[in-house]
């Protein structure tokens, strides 16, 4: 199950991150802005983000396997079409298609997760599908950028078509139904049931949460190829050894990271992977040209704290809902994270400005806007942690009453 969802991560997550690097392709090809290739990016995650909320309500109606496969299905179509977009406007639209089935992919992952995966050990399962994050760095990525260096930008997300039909496959043949959460939920109204999910104190404290996690990926990714080859001096044929050195790294900490949130604490590594990050982010978006192997050592320690924040804070975050509510909440949760993601990833565009020469102008600026979002989410996980602990408090009182 674990390599499954991994599998489904690994396509979705290289469907998202294949942007950034072609940015730097997809700018004088297309003849497109900054402002219009936030637009383009973040037009996935505003429609991630309605489809998720519009899908709440139905989220735990169904065998999760038979509502994987159909949002898989989509998300297929949809990379199929950005892969024969000809211009700005069929790509954008192709985007918010694929968004609409993409976006909810990865909250059925974590309520599958949920499910199946107790509390104390899901620090190491997040550890192993983030795994699927620096998979789609080492092989995604680097075959992405070769292929599109050599046949075009549309070549990279033909090659995600053909992996995500084979792993459509294996989900259809080997994932057993996923039904435990039916009886709790049998004969809850959808929009009662949506209703409810939203307006719980304890889920809106989560949300909250989420809305800033997402602001620091979306706001520096999208540009951070762009960013690479023109103001750090990086070129394009050492973009796919810069994303696979980093993720090579990223695959042998997660398991790592992993199990030291289950052991020492989830709140305390995601302390720990915030101050790490800040540290970086406010070097690296100050840096001018630099040599490639220092940009590796800082992307490899980069990523390291980010992933730290990642795993410990999604395994805390599964820790909230209620049996009844999971797919709902996971649902809702992954379209604030889009819809937050979308607004960061066009704000980073307005911030962000390309001279003629290329250079892209203000970001340190965006630097600081990054690290200003780490530390109101970092007092806001303490805050989700505190409720974790009275939640677990809560039912061990509940197990001992005879």
């Amino acid at each position: 199950m674990i390599a499954i969802l991994a599998f489904i991560q690994f396509t979705v997550i290289l469907d998202f991150m294949v942007l950034s690097p072609l940015g730097a392709i997809l700018l004088p090809e297309l003849d497109i802005t900054t402002k219009q290739f936030g637009w383009v990016v973040s037009g996935y995650a505003f429609s991630a983000g309605i489809s998720g909320i519009l899908a709440a309500g139905f989220a735990d109606k169904f065998d999760r396997k038979k509502l994987l496969m159909f949002f898989y299905v989509g998300f297929i179509v949809g990379t199929a079409f950005c892969a024969s977009a000809t211009n700005y406007h069929f790509l954008l639209l192709s985007r918010i298609f694929t968004g609409i089935f993409g976006g909810v992919i990865g909250s059925i992952g974590f309520a599958i997760i949920t499910d199946i995966f107790a509390l104390e050990v899901r620090g190491r399962v997040m550890g192993f599908t983030q795994m699927a994050f620096a998979a789609s760095q080492i092989l995604g990525l680097p075959i992405g950028l070769y292929l599109a260096n050599e046949f075009g930008w549309h070549a990279a997300f033909w090659m995600i078509v053909i992996v995500g039909s084979v792993v459509g496959l294996i989900i259809f043949i080997y994932m057993k139904p996923i039904n435990s959460h039916l009886e709790a939920n049998s004969g809850q109204n959808p929009i009662k049931h949506l209703w409810s999910t939203v307006t719980n104190t304890d889920y809106v404290k989560v949300f909250l949460s989420t809305t800033l996690l997402a602001t620091g990926g979306f706001m520096l990714m999208p540009f951070g190829s762009a960013f690479s080859t023109n103001n750090l001096g990086i070129s394009l044929d050492d973009l796919p050894l810069l994303y696979g050195v980093t993720g090579v790294f990223t695959i042998i900490f997660g398991p790592v990271l992993g199990k030291v949130a289950d052991k020492l604490g989830k709140l305390k590594l995601f302390i720990a992977g915030s101050i790490l990050s800040m540290i970086l982010v406010g070097i690296y978006c100050n840096l001018g040209i630099t040599p490639l192997w220092a940009i590796m050592i800082l992307n490899v320690v980069l990523f390291i704290g980010i992933n730290a924040r990642m795993i410990s804070a999604s395994a805390l975050i599964t820790a909230i809902p209620d049996l009844k509510d999971r797919g709902a909440f996971m649902s809702i949760n992954s379209s604030v994270s889009q819809v937050s993601g979308g607004i960061a990833s066009t704000i980073a565009g307005m911030i962000i400005s390309q001279r003629a020469d290329g250079m892209l102008e203000n970001y340190p600026m965006l630097g600081w806007v990054v690290i200003a979002s780490m530390i109101i989410s970092a007092f806001l996980m303490i805050v989700i942690n505190n409720l974790v602990d009275k939640r677990a408090e809560a039912a061990k009182a509940i197990s001992v009453i005879p």
